[in-house]
C-alpha cells in the first residue's frame, strides 16, 4: 500500500478520463473501537478551487492518476467534519508523541494500508527513508543497502502508539491524558523537555496535580520553574503541596521572591513550614538538599506495633528503607533497616534490634561533605541532625550524589529506596 507522500499531487480524474485536479491531501476519521483512523476522503485541488471527494469514489489509490469510480457530476459531496485528520496539513511534518518510546519525534510520512476493504493510517515513518521517499531518493536508497547486502532502516511507529499534538481554537494542545497518566513520571518529563516551552507548560497543566508534581520532580529546577510560569499561582500551590518538600523547596528557589513567597501563603501551613526551613539553608548544604519526610517510630514499641505505625504513616515518607528511631522530644536514638523489621519477633521492642550508633550529617555540611559519607558508608539515606541530635530530616543518596553524578545518568538509577 501506498505512502501519503506517494500521493500528494498526483492527477485526480473520473471515469471518463477527465482531469478533476491534483490530489493535496486525505482526510481520515477515528470509528469506533478502531486505533487507527479510516480514510474517508480525498482533498483535490485545481487551481484556486478545492473539493473534496468521499473516499468510495475513488477507484484506486495508488496509480500515475487516480481513478474515480464516476463521473465528475456524479461524485457523492464530502464535507468535513471537526473530528476529522487531515493527513497531509495536521499530521506531515509535525511533532507527535511516541507513547511507547516516550519521545517526541517529527513525522517524515505516513503509511496506507488496506484491511477488510477498509483503508486505514497503519504507521508513522519517522525515519530518514521518509524524507528520502519524499525527494524521490528511496529506490536509490533501497539500491545501495541491496548492493551492500544489508536491510534498510525503517523506523516506523504504529499508529496506536502515538498522539497528536494538536491544538484548539484557542491554540490550546489537545493533551492526551489518560495515555500520559499510564507512563512512568520520568518518561512524560523526558516528552515535556523534548517540546517547546509553551507546549510542555500546557501538556503539564492539562495533568492532575499529583501526575504533575510526579513529573516536575523528573526535570531540573529552572526548566520546573519555567513550566509553571504561566499557571495560576492556586494551581501552583496545590502542586508543590504534592512534591516532596525537598523538591518544592528548589522550584520555589528558582522563582522570583515575591512569587515564592506568594505560593507559600496559599500552601497548607504544615507543607509550608518544611519548605519554608528547608528555604532557611543554602542550597548547596545538607539542609538546602534534605527532605523533611522519613519515617520514624519510638524504641518502646513492639516489632508490630512499629509496622502497624508504619502501615499508617509510611506513605508520606519517601524512603521507608531506613526507619529512625526517636524519643518523645525528637532525638534520634536509632535506626533499622526495613528487613530487620520484617525478620524481628513480633514482641521485640524496637530498642532491642535498633543500630545505636547512627551515622548522621549536620544541616550545614556542604553537599559534597554529605557525598562522602554516603558513599563512605554506603548508605540508601542519611538523617540531618541539630547541634542537639534532634532529627530535622534525611537526605537520600540521589540527592546526595546530585554534584557527582550528571542529573541525566543519576535519574536512569534504580530507585530501589523508594
Amino acid at each position: 500500500m501506498p505512502f501519503l507522500s506517494e500521493l500528494i499531487g498526483t492527477p485526480v480524474s473520473d471515469i471518463d478520463g477527465k482531469v478533476v485536479g491534483k490530489l493535496q491531501d486525505v482526510v481520515a476519521r477515528f470509528h469506533g473501537e478502531l486505533a487507527h483512523p479510516v480514510i474517508e476522503a480525498i482533498e483535490v485541488r485545481q487551481q484556486r478551487t478545492k473539493r473534496f471527494i468521499a473516499f468510495s469514489d475513488v477507484a484506486l489509490l495508488l496509480s500515475a492518476a487516480i481513478p474515480l469510480s464516476r463521473k465528475v457530476d456524479d461524485l457523492k459531496p464530502y464535507t468535513p467534519v471537526e473530528q476529522d485528520i487531515f493527513l497531509a496539513h495536521d499530521v506531515l511534518d509535525k511533532q507527535i508523541i511516541d507513547t511507547d518510546g516516550a519521545r517526541v519525534v517529527r513525522v517524515n510520512d505516513l503509511e496506507l494500508v488496506r484491511v477488510n476493504g477498509t483503508t486505514l493510517v497503519s504507521n508513522v515513518d519517522v525515519g530518514s527513508t521518509g524524507i528520502l521517499r519524499r525527494i524521490g531518493l528511496a529506490r536509490a536508497e533501497q539500491q545501495v543497502f541491496s548492493w551492500l547486502k544489508i536491510k534498510a532502516p525503517q523506523n516506523y511507529i504504529s499508529w496506536d502508539d502515538i498522539e497528536l499534538l494538536r491544538q484548539d481554537q484557542s491554540m490550546r494542545l489537545r493533551v492526551p491524558v489518560k495515555k500520559l497518566s499510564e507512563l512512568h513520571p520520568a518518561d512524560v518529563a523526558e516528552i515535556v523537555i523534548d517540546l517547546n516551552r509553551l507546549q510542555g507548560g500546557q501538556l503539564l497543566e492539562a495533568m492532575d496535580v499529583e501526575h504533575m508534581a510526579d513529573t516536575l520532580e523528573e526535570v531540573e529546577p529552572d526548566l520546573q520553574a519555567s513550566l509553571v510560569e504561566g499557571m495560576t499561582d492556586e494551581k501552583v500551590a496545590d502542586v508543590l503541596e504534592e512534591m516532596e518538600p525537598d523538591e518544592a523547596a528548589d522550584l520555589l528557589a528558582e522563582l522570583p521572591k515575591e512569587r515564592s513567597q506568594d505560593l507559600l501563603a496559599l500552601m497548607e501551613k504544615a507543607e509550608a513550614d518544611d519548605v519554608r526551613m528547608l528555604l532557611a539553608y543554602p542550597v548547596d548544604t545538607a539542609g538546602g538538599i534534605m527532605t523533611t519526610e522519613y519515617a520514624s517510630v519510638h524504641p518502646q514499641l513492639t516489632a508490630a506495633q512499629a509496622i502497624e505505625v508504619l502501615r499508617e504513616t509510611g506513605a508520606e515518607a519517601e524512603t521507608i528503607f531506613y526507619v529512625y528511631v526517636t524519643d518523645s522530644e525528637e532525638h534520634l536514638v536509632g535506626v533499622f533497616s526495613l528487613s530487620s523489621l520484617v525478620f524481628a519477633k513480633p514482641r521485640a521492642l524496637v530498642s532491642d534490634f535498633m543500630i545505636k550508633r547512627v551515622i548522621t550529617v549536620h544541616p550545614l555540611d556542604d553537599q559534597d561533605e554529605v557525598a562522602q559519607v554516603v558513599s563512605k558508608y554506603d548508605l540508601l539515606a542519611v538523617p540531618v541532625v541539630d547541634d542537639e541530635n534532634h532529627i530535622l530530616g534525611m537526605v537520600t543518596a540521589d540527592d546526595a550524589l546530585d554534584k557527582i553524578i550528571p542529573t541525566a545518568w543519576k535519574k536512569r538509577l534504580p530507585r530501589f529506596f523508594r
